[in-house]
């Protein structure tokens, strides 16, 4: 990839205010949610960092002190683990803080999603920047953002995740209406409908949690209205570079199609099977939990 498109910077939007997991989220971060021992927000900086995004921007909102916690040192209990000899524990609790310079902008009103990449402006400027969404967990190894990055090189603008999803499952997304390129998993985005009614929809093709953005979106944001449900949206800036009505500097809208594991930790069922999930997969406890989820589903 050319310095000119190299992506350093990540933008990770987690003001939301959990309302799906009252009253756990009352005082404690969604996006602080455990999958197993380690918050779902981890995975999400461990992925960006996996790809070579060395700054991230958390854009927060109140009550994501303990995240912000999280990804900092604590000098009292690194020395207690220290004491004890405990380096495996140590490793783990000092290892957020050193995965990236961490940065923190705050959206003062819950006013969407668009409006909190617009929140990021001044720490991005003119660079080309991904967001990530923090409830969607992608494992790195699949290497998405990296794929993302090589549409990018080769055909500049902006890059979005699309994946096709069940026409009952539409109404949740942002749909893209797309036409071919020469690579069968890339095409060209030419319009967006947030969340619409299955009937109108324009593809099968979801808009996923992952973006590669144009600096030029900051400007369209600052004009964009609000849309569905009295918000600014993403896709309605989005919207605006793929239909072409913005300066042609800012480049076309691509779509890299995804047909590898993503898990949805934004709703209660998909974070339950995520923790499940990702229980099973561990080598200190998989086949324990296998074993006791064969017996547990026997005895229904």
């Amino acid at each position: 990839m050319s310095s000119a498109c190299r992506v350093r910077k990540a933008v990770l939007p987690v003001a939301g205010m959990g309302t799906r997991f009252l009253p756990a989220t009352k005082a404690t971060p969604k996006e602080m949610l455990p999958i197993v021992d380690k918050p779902v927000i981890q995975y999400v900086v461990e992925e960006a960092v996996a790809a070579g995004l060395d700054d991230v921007l958390f854009v927060t909102g109140r009550a994501k002190r303990a995240l912000e916690d999280h990804f900092d040192y604590n000098g009292e209990l690194e020395n207690m683990l220290e004491a004890r000899n405990d380096l495996e524990k140590l490793s783990a609790v000092r290892g957020p803080a050193q995965l990236a310079q961490i940065h923190y902008a705050r959206q003062g009103s819950p006013s969407g999603l668009g409006h909190a990449v617009l929140c990021a402006k001044a720490h991005v400027g003119d660079e080309t920047f991904a967001v990530l969404l923090g409830d969607e967990i992608i494992p790195s190894e699949n290497q998405v953002l990296d794929k993302m990055f090589k549409v990018l090189a080769k055909h500049g603008g902006s890059v979005l995740l699309l994946k096709r999803v069940p026409s009952d499952e539409l109404s949740r997304y942002g749909v893209a209406s797309v036409k071919p390129t020469d690579d069968e998993n890339v095409v060209e985005v030419i319009d967006l409908v947030e969340k619409p009614d299955p009937a109108q929809a324009p593809s099968d093709l979801a808009v996923l949690g992952r973006y590669v953005l144009n600096p030029a979106i900051f400007e369209i944001l600052e004009t964009t209205k609000p849309g569905k449900g009295g918000e600014i949206q993403l896709t309605d800036a989005i919207q605006v570079l793929a239909r072409g009505e913005f300066n042609a500097s800012a480049g076309k809208v691509h779509g890299l199609i995804y047909d590898g594991e993503r898990f949805d930790t934004g709703e209660i069922l998909g974070y339950i099977t995520t923790v499940i999930e990702f229980a099973t997969r561990r080598a200190d406890i998989g086949s324990d939990v296998k074993a006791w989820l064969q017996k547990f589903v026997q005895g229904l």
